[in-house]
């Protein structure tokens, strides 16, 4: 045994620096979550993984806790081991690893929760059943249609990109459009283009013309439908392209909407003209 210097000041200061700091706010900070990406064991990050705590501990004056995020396994489990740092105490890191993420498949909680949908995506897009990644992935992708343009597009091509080769035949394999008057979008394009039918056929007076203009409707309301989806996937539409959706057939447009999913171009997408 032997006394050593009670400073504790570090004359030469290493730099501490996270990959992220998130704080919950209430007014002023109620609590800080250190957020540390994880690729590997790293035994070093045991020692310094309590310093980013204290510190930022001492600077907010809250609770803090750490969270790891990785997408390996063995490392979330060596991450999740409590650090012992003597006396009694001991540090235990939060972690979340891909088998944290749950399996969105209800429509509903995806569609309050598009990112977590996403998320779910990309972590079982790898699942033993490559159909059933791939229907996780179609109704992510059905929910981010209903997002903004820059978040549709983002998350329809992190979802499609995600998935393996075997994942992505059964997606494009998938009868698409029973899915998609699921979305509230889709649902409110088609209800109102039904409703135009239903109104031109009142309109004419026959109940031929009625039956024309319910058919002639639900066409225009799937082409609207069918041109956000292009536009969200691949930006402003010329107006050849959308004079194209807008004057094909029905049975065309349902081929269109089940390609834009998964094709990687507006040509692909829209196919062989």
């Amino acid at each position: 045994m032997r006394i050593d210097s009670a400073d504790l000041t570090d004359i030469q200061p290493a730099e501490y620096r996270a990959d992220m700091v998130i704080l919950l706010l209430h007014g002023s900070p109620v609590l800080g979550i250190v957020l540390e990406m994880q690729l590997s064991n790293d035994e070093d990050k045991r020692y310094v993984w309590p310093v980013y705590v204290a510190n930022l501990r001492a600077r907010i004056r809250c609770p803090v806790c750490l969270l790891v995020l990785t997408a390996e396994e063995n490392v979330a489990r060596w991450a999740g081991k409590p650090i012992e740092l003597g006396g009694g105490n001991r540090f235990v890191p939060w972690v979340l690893s891909l088998s944290g993420v749950p399996e969105i498949t209800d429509e509903e909680r995806a569609k309050e929760d598009p990112e977590l949908a996403v998320l779910s995506a990309m972590a079982h897009a790898r699942h033993p059943d490559p159909a059933k990644s791939a229907r996780i992935a179609l109704l992510a992708q059905m929910v981010s249609l209903g997002l903004d343009a820059e978040r549709s597009r983002l998350y329809c091509d992190l979802v499609l990109h995600s998935l393996p080769e075997a994942a992505r035949r059964a997606l494009q394999a998938m009868d698409a459009s029973k899915y998609q008057y699921q979305s509230e979008f889709a649902r409110r394009y088609y209800g109102q283009g039904k409703a135009d039918g239903v109104a031109e056929g009142k309109a004419a007076g026959v109940a031929e013309g009625k039956a024309a203009g319910v058919a002639e409707g639900k066409v225009a309301g799937i082409a609207e439908i069918v041109l956000k989806q292009l536009t969200t996937r691949f930006g402003a539409l010329s107006p050849a392209v959308t004079s194209q959706v807008q004057s094909a057939s029905a049975v065309d447009l349902d081929r269109i909407a089940q390609r834009v999913l998964t094709a990687q171009t507006l040509d692909e997408a829209l196919g062989p003209r």
